[in-house]
């Protein structure tokens, strides 16, 4: 395992730049854009255009892998993402910011792409499931340092721009330099909601639900804490508190999933986090212990939704159909994030900043209230049936190639072979 790690330790160390650049650019467009004083629905559409982009560029990048290679699409992409990230301290405008958010979401999905394309075909059975949780840790270390850079400098000033096209331009260095072979083509990603619907509502559901409320809350969770009167510090202490407690949840909740029937514990999860979020609402301002509690509870408890759904609908899926079915549910995740930022910023706008979380809360009461019904209408599949849970990375549709859970797809004969 170890001489695996050092053959892929370019692409590692290129995702930890990608990730903590992406992290920190994120958040600081969100407190930069209420200092000039943008509406909360620019905000809100400001953030949601990351995953217009995101969308489109799992689509179209992988043609662009097939014409040019990875190495020559990676450079391209990461010097627009890196251009993109200074470009926003040229202008403080809206329409201008919003294009950029665009393309930078286009950008980073067709990187992520390319890395988890790349990784995925090193990969081998017997470690796959390894080399996903070391991935993984690079996926959270990095978004947790990114955020913690926020208070690094002051948001209105140049440096943090400058800091995050740093550390995207970084990422070229070991893909550039590395000795590793190509992978094949990216196969490009269709979205089928009909289909995804079809096979596990709950968990098609999940992710657009996931997607609406954590989405909203990447993009103007920052906006919250300083609007009920905190500062930039505590931003960045209270995002990065709310990554770590969601990197400590995956495992037990996971494991737990694993043992009873799942839709039980996403609905339990959906509750709890319903009431982190309504706690975050009435005392967040109370004082920074009371915020940081609410931050723990809604980390721990919202940043597994997604890995619950994913494992449910493969729980009801063909093998040969995880890694298509996943990456399908990341793009409706996607969906949810494009939809639910504007949607929550204009509940900011008319009733406070604490409404962040009344608009999270009021999803995931809607998801649980779902799952009952699912719980009543459908029945629970096999021990034989269930897949184990795993926790992956909301960056491309190429990770669930890496995912163990769909190691015997290629294996899988299509019903044409038995014709």
């Amino acid at each position: 395992m170890a001489k695996m790690i050092r053959i892929l330790s370019a692409l590692l160390i290129a995702s930890f730049f990608l990730i903590s650049g992406n992290g920190l650019q994120g958040t600081l467009l969100s407190v930069r854009g209420d200092l000039e004083e943008f509406s909360l629905l620019l905000i809100g559409m400001l953030m949601s255009a990351y995953y217009v982009g995101f969308i489109a560029g799992c689509q179209y990048a992988p043609r662009m892998v097939k014409r040019a290679g990875h190495i020559r699409t990676f450079t391209a992409l990461a010097s627009i993402a890196s251009a993109a990230a200074i470009a926003y301290a040229l202008a403080a405008e809206p329409v201008f910011w919003i294009g950029l958010r665009i393309v930078t979401g286009f950008a980073l999905a067709g990187l992520y792409m390319i890395i988890e394309s790349w990784i995925n075909e090193t990969a081998t059975n017997d470690n796959r499931g390894r080399i996903l949780a070391v991935y993984r840790i690079v996926d959270l270390g990095a978004l947790t340092i990114g955020q913690a850079l926020l208070a690094a400098a002051d948001p209105a000033a140049f440096t943090l721009f400058a800091f995050v096209s740093i550390l995207i331009s970084l990422a070229l260095v070991p893909v550039a330099m590395t000795t590793t072979s190509q992978p094949k083509p990216i196969a490009n990603t269709e979205l089928n909601l009909s289909k995804l619907f079809r096979i596990s509502p709950l968990a098609a559901s999940g992710c657009l639900s996931a997607g609406a409320a954590n989405g909203a809350f990447w993009a103007v969770g920052a906006v919250y804490v300083t609007h009920i009167g905190y500062s930039i510090d505590t931003v960045a202490i209270f995002m990065s508190t709310v990554v770590v407690a969601g990197a400590i949840s995956q495992w037990p909740i996971g494991l737990l999933s694993d043992q009873i029937d799942r839709r039980l514990v996403i609905i339990v999860v959906s509750m709890a986090c319903a009431a982190s979020g309504i706690l975050l609402a009435m005392t967040g301002g109370n004082s920074l212990q009371a915020l940081l509690i609410g931050a723990i509870c809604f980390g721990f408890s919202g940043m597994p939704i997604f890995g619950l759904s994913v494992a449910h609908a493969n729980d009801r899926a063909e093998p040969h159909e995880y890694v298509t079915l996943a990456a399908g549910l990341l793009l409706l995740y996607g969906v949810g994030a494009v939809a639910g930022p504007m949607l929550a910023t204009l509940a900011m706008s008319q009733f406070g900043a604490q409404t962040l979380f009344g608009h999270t809360s009021a999803i995931y009461v809607a998801l649980a209230l779902f799952g009952l019904f699912r719980l009543l209408v459908s029945d629970r599949p096999s021990r034989k049936q269930r897949e184990d849970f795993v926790a992956v990375p909301r960056t491309s549709p190429m990770v669930f190639e890496i995912d163990p859970r769909g190691e015997d797809e290629e294996e899988t004969p299509s019903p044409a072979t038995h014709s």
